[in-house]
């Protein structure tokens, strides 16, 4: 459900940005922002940047109000989840006024749109009720120690709080990789 939600934020905010702003290029990536090797992963430049930075157990979600089901069950009950989305400015060094325009209007577009649900959101799963969007705010310390912990260069930017998905068995389906080239020959090649 995590990529879900996320992937169906990038979506809208890229057709939000399309139309508003009547440009054809997505502007929105779903993408971390550093490599294992500490290589950028973002793909281009000029782009607003969606990364998931935590997640965190939603304790104030409580089954029956108090914490258990009332009957016995085999299975574990859902766990309910908040995530700490980051919205970042990726743009070149000589488009840094572009940079802040974006960011501002990532930030309008949240505050207009602070909650996704199926009927503003009909691509939203249908396994996610609903989600709310809450800016969070960090002084410098915490800033500083994400950016560092992200192992990135700071880049202007936004960190969202994102309540709330259910998750248990049933998000877990087949694992298909991605097919990277339609070579069906299987043969051992000879050298």
């Amino acid at each position: 459900m995590i990529y879900e939600a996320l992937s169906c934020l990038t979506e809208d905010m890229n057709e939000y940005f399309r139309n508003k702003l009547k440009i054809t290029e997505d502007k929105v990536v779903l993408s971390g922002l550093v490599n294992q090797e500490g290589s950028s992963a973002i793909q281009g430049e000029n782009k607003i940047v969606v990364t998931l930075v935590n997640i965190e157990r939603e304790t104030a979600h409580q089954v029956g109000g108090k914490g258990l089901s009332s009957t016995m069950s085999t299975t574990s009950p859902a766990i309910y989840l908040n995530m700490y989305i980051l919205f970042s400015s990726y743009f070149s060094n000589n488009n840094y006024p572009e940079a802040l325009r974006f960011l501002a209007f990532t930030i309008g577009y949240i505050q207009h749109k602070n909650v996704f649900t199926k009927s503003n959101t009909p691509s939203l799963n249908e396994k996610i009720d609903k989600l709310t969007f809450e800016m969070t705010d960090l002084n410098a310390d915490k800033l500083s120690n994400m950016w560092a912990a992200l192992g990135a260069k700071y880049m202007p930017s936004v960190l969202y709080k994102v309540r709330m998905l259910t998750i248990d068995e049933s998000v877990v389906r087949e694992y298909r990789p991605v097919v990277s080239s339609l070579d069906n020959d299987t043969t051992p090649k000879a050298d």
